[in-house]
């Protein structure tokens, strides 16, 4: 799953319309997690979604919008554990679009548990980030805690326990673009929306 629904109140103009030179990078995270084995594969927009659809080749994925998006990751998350398509699957690989660093390796790391118990987050440097596996019987607890920008945060506390940490540090960076410093430290750019608050 690829939550590409924010504003990108900070960087100027939502981050699904993230460009590396002329390629959207959310097309650059559908390609990392297909090499990763992921699928199917789930996209939630959100600000911008008509003009991230025109610009972006979303093939094959299943796209959902999420009108609530300036509530927070929360409820994209909620939209996403209930847009996946196939009940028989156990897991679901989650990440953020504006993660420019992220890799296929990372990607495998974190996904070689895809059992319906299994709460597994990537690490770097010791702090817990993405990529992040929510196995099934993870969801309807996920979905009932995630709220505003924490996400899934709550309910991963509420489970501390049961987390089973990968480090990554050593095959993907696991930093956000999400200020202006780390747009430019990446080569990205975001066209200003043609509508700004979109759906």
């Amino acid at each position: 799953m690829i939550i590409a629904a924010g504003g990108g109140r900070r960087i100027g103009g939502p981050e699904a319309l993230l460009h590396q030179g002329e390629r959207p990078l959310v097309n650059q995270v559908l390609d990392t997690m297909r090499a990763a084995g992921c699928g199917p594969l789930v996209v939630v927009l959100g600000a911008a979604a008509e003009q991230v659809r025109a610009t972006a080749d979303l093939t094959g994925a299943t796209v959902v919008v999420n009108r609530s998006w300036g509530t927070g990751i929360g409820s994209s998350i909620r939209l996403g554990l209930d847009a996946v398509p196939d009940r028989r699957i156990e897991a679901v690989v989650v990440v953020p679009v504006d993660m420019p660093g992220l890799t296929e390796a990372a990607v495998r790391r974190v996904a070689a548990l895809p059992y319906p118990d299994a709460l597994v987050c990537a690490t770097y440097d010791g702090l817990r980030g993405y990529p992040m596996l929510f196995g099934r019987r993870h969801w309807a607890g996920i979905a009932a805690l995630a709220n505003a920008d924490v996400g899934a945060r709550p309910y991963l506390m509420a489970h501390k326990d049961e987390i089973v940490d990968i480090a990554c540090d050593t095959v993907a960076d696991g930093s956000r673009a999400n200020t202006p410093e780390l747009l430019a430290a990446w080569g990205l750019t975001v066209p200003v929306p043609a509508q700004r608050v979109a759906v």
